[in-house]
C-alpha cells in the first residue's frame, strides 16, 4: 500500500506473481535515482547473459537459483545478495519456482526528467 511518497511491501515475496513457463515482474518502485522491480520465474525460466549501464543489486527472496556474475556462477538461495557494478555481464536460471527484487540506482545524470 502507498502512505504518501513512501511505499510499504510487507513482505515484498506475497506480491510476486507468476506464468506457466514465464517471468512475471512488478514495479514496486519508480523513483528518480532508483527502481525496484519484484520478479516471479517459474521453475526452469532465466535471463539470458547481459549487461546493465547503471548499478544494480539482485536479492533472492525465495527459491533456489544460479546468478551468473561476469564469467562464475553462484548458487543462490533465499536471502542471497548480490551487488552488480555497471557494465558486469550477469543472467539468472530459476531452479525452482523463484522470488527476486532488483533494484537499481540511477545517476543523477540519468534520471528521467519529471
Amino acid at each position: 500500500f502507498q502512505l504518501g511518497a513512501m511505499a510499504l511491501y510487507s513482505p515484498p515475496w506475497r506480491e510476486a506473481e507468476f506464468a506457466d513457463e514465464g517471468i512475471v515482474s512488478k514495479t514496486l518502485v519508480e523513483e528518480p535515482f532508483s527502481k525496484v522491480i519484484l520478479f516471479g520465474f517459474a521453475k526452469g525460466q532465466s535471463l539470458s547473459e547481459h549487461t546493465a549501464s547503471m548499478p544494480a543489486i539482485i536479492h533472492i527472496l525465495s527459491g533456489p537459483a544460479k546468478v551468473l556474475l561476469g564469467d562464475t556462477w553462484h548458487d543462490a538461495g533465499p536471502g542471497s545478495w548480490f551487488f552488480m557494478p555497471p557494465g558486469l555481464n550477469h543472467a539468472i536460471q530459476a531452479e525452482d519456482d523463484v522470488v527476486m527484487l532488483l533494484t537499481m540506482f540511477r545517476s543523477w545524470e540519468a534520471a528521467p526528467a519529471e
